[in-house]
């Protein structure tokens, strides 16, 4: 088995404004924070993760603005590492979350928007324990 795979997804929650004028340049900037929750019965390999994102102008959200709660239901190897299960939930969970984004601003009628790719293996994330890794 892998140490994780994804069983399910949905988009529990989305908000998008936008009251761009014509011609306008913005500078897009976007935030996500990713959330895992376990089951308490440890014979469960069950998990749930949150993943919301908030993809907007920069200088003012009331202009361009989206944010979306995309949910994930994972089986995962249950000798696998917390940290290993919430970094491999996220690379498969993520492009949902850019396609999601991509897809509403080109029906929206704007330049499509298309999040930037994330490499989390080489970023600083913080552990379970609290610690930066």
């Amino acid at each position: 088995m892998v140490n994780c795979e994804l069983k399910a997804h949905t988009v529990s929650d989305i908000s998008f404004v936008n009251r761009l004028d014509p011609n306008i340049q913005i500078k897009i900037g976007n935030k996500f924070s990713y959330s895992m929750k376990y089951p308490s019965d440890k014979s469960q390999n069950v998990c749930r993760g949150e993943l919301e994102v908030e993809v907007g102008d920069t200088s003012e959200d009331s202009k361009l603005n989206i944010k979306a709660t995309i949910v994930g239901i994972f089986a995962f190897n249950p000798e696998a590492s917390k940290e290993t299960i919430h970094a491999e939930s996220f690379k498969i969970i993520y492009p949902y979350a850019r396609a999601l984004v991509t897809t509403i601003t080109a029906n929206a009628g704007i330049k499509p928007i298309i999040m930037p790719y994330l490499d989390i293996d080489n970023q600083n994330i913080i552990r379970f324990d609290g610690k930066p890794q």
